[in-house]
């Protein structure tokens, strides 16, 4: 095997693809990213400006179970940052949508040195985190 090891892309399912769409076009560029292919009315997707990392695809939910951070499957979502000042931004942002704010920007010592992260729902009760492990 030649190439690193690496995620490729993670899938979502939500239960309203367009409300999804909306919210995340919009915060999305805060943590860098940007949409890759077009959508359509099953999925739409993004990765990190420049096409180089993992994808996020976010699909049309079939089924009825609701979704809980505290059951099995995805717990939440983490977006690494390179600066505090883009913590905070996400924080704000997050406030303006009125986004549950699970965790207020802080310091997490517990995660290493220098991680200082928020954490916020978004539309579907899917927990977001926006993190930066740089001390400035």
């Amino acid at each position: 095997m030649s190439a690193t090891p690496a995620m490729d892309h993670i899938g979502v399912g939500v239960p309203d693809l367009a409300t999804a769409k909306e919210f995340y076009d919009d915060f999305m560029p805060i943590v860098g990213f940007e949409e890759w292919f077009p959508a359509d009315e099953h999925q739409f997707n993004y990765g990190p400006a420049g096409n180089a990392g993992t994808q996020l695809f976010f699909y049309r939910a079939t089924g009825t179970a609701a979704y809980s951070r505290h059951g099995i499957g995805l717990q939440h979502l983490a977006f690494a940052v390179p600066s505090r000042s883009t913590v905070d931004e996400a924080h704000l942002w997050a406030v303006r949508q009125g986004c549950q704010v699970v965790h207020e920007p802080r310091d997490f010592p517990e995660y290493g040195e220098g991680t200082y992260a928020t954490y916020f729902l978004d539309r579907h009760g899917i927990m977001i985190e926006v993190v930066s492990h740089a001390n400035g």
